[in-house]
């Protein structure tokens, strides 16, 4: 008899305890609190998607920033070249 009055306490406690915690998380209105939970969820996912989808952009210009500056570089380097060239060609 001792302990089933014990179990059942153990368990009341639980039960309690659980209770408890749902209400401090929740409230009273559990219906509305969840769907709040799940907006806010839906907000912080399309935050991370812009967030990624900026980051890919920046990345693209920057890839595509330093690939104009190269191809400029090489165009100098051969136009110094043909003009060096030319002037070496008149020494001789």
């Amino acid at each position: 008899m001792a302990r089933d009055y014990d179990s059942q306490l153990l368990e009341s406690v639980a039960v309690r305890r659980r209770r408890m915690r749902d209400a401090l998380l929740f409230g009273a209105q559990r219906g509305r609190r969840t769907a709040d939970e799940r907006l806010g969820k839906v907000f912080a996912g399309v935050a991370i998607t812009a967030v990624l989808c900026a980051g890919c952009v920046g990345w693209s210009f920057l890839q595509h920033t330093l690939a104009t500056q190269k191809a400029e570089q090489e165009k100098q380097q051969r136009q110094m070249q043909q003009h060096e060239q030319p002037a070496r060609s008149a020494k001789s």
